[in-house]
């Protein structure tokens, strides 16, 4: 009886691992950047906005040139969060071996 009240100590102390997971991962902000540092948007974990900083140059070159830089911005910045969400989910899996493309569910 005894493992099987270990592997429930392991269960729930992964449990509360991945509640401080998610907590910390809600509170990252990454910043994605294009057009060589003219646009550059921060996001928190929940995909939120944060801030967005235009260069005043980027003003001068044109409506679709502006919203081309802030598409790609948005972007980049999405990929470092989906990057640091995987980095922090794969540290938590430890030795597990999950399959390629699993994604946790916060």
């Amino acid at each position: 009886m005894t493992d099987l009240n270990e592997l429930m100590k392991q269960a729930q102390k992964m449990q509360e691992q991945f509640k401080q997971a998610q907590k910390d991962l809600t509170n990252l902000v990454v910043e994605g950047q294009s057009g060589a540092g003219l646009v550059a948007i921060q996001l928190n974990g929940r995909y939120d906005v944060i801030s967005v900083s235009l260069d005043d140059s980027a003003l001068t070159a044109g409506k679709e040139f502006v919203e081309d830089l802030l598409g790609a911005a948005f972007n980049d910045a999405v990929r470092k969060l989906e990057d640091e969400r995987g980095q922090a989910m794969n540290a938590m899996a430890g030795g597990f071996k999950l399959p390629e493309g699993f994604n946790f569910r916060f």
